[in-house]
């Protein structure tokens, strides 16, 4: 007997992908400016570097390093996960082709270091009947950029 998949949708759509394979990781929704290649997240029209009109929907890699952390010790809002409930990490970290994002960050304090390569990941945020709200985070990732 087979349990029949739950839908995933993100907590707000077109800021990353829900690959249809769970077990493979999700990619933030940026864009790049076609007259001087800077990137971009969240999406942009205007390029906020040379004021091109026209910047172009784009996928940013899933890999990105730590810049910097701290460690939250309240609830979010909007979580039924208990493993929320005793704080979570929010870090800013650097994606290769040049933004900074701020993200949660899975596991512990102890787990982090600055400068580290990090990894995303989905995880539910909430289950609203037959639907996962995924967010987006990132954790420890091994290897090199």
């Amino acid at each position: 007997m087979t349990t029949p998949t739950r839908s995933r949708v993100p907590v707000k759509p077109g800021f990353f992908t829900i690959p249809d394979d769970p077990t493979a990781g999700p990619q933030l929704i940026g864009s790049r400016c076609p007259a001087c290649n800077e990137h971009f997240f969240p999406k942009r029209v205007v390029c906020a570097k040379c004021l091109h009109e026209g910047c172009a929907e784009t996928l940013l890699s899933p890999r990105g390093t730590l810049y910097s952390f701290t460690w939250v010790h309240m609830p979010m809002f909007g979580s039924t996960q208990l493993e929320l409930m005793s704080g979570y990490g929010v870090g800013q970290v650097d994606l290769p082709e040049g933004p900074r994002v701020q993200f949660s960050l899975a596991g512990t304090q102890a787990d982090y270091k600055v400068g580290m390569p990090l990894a995303a990941e989905l995880m539910v945020l909430r289950e609203e009947g037959s639907t996962d709200v995924m967010m987006y985070r990132f954790r420890p990732a091994g290897g090199a950029q």
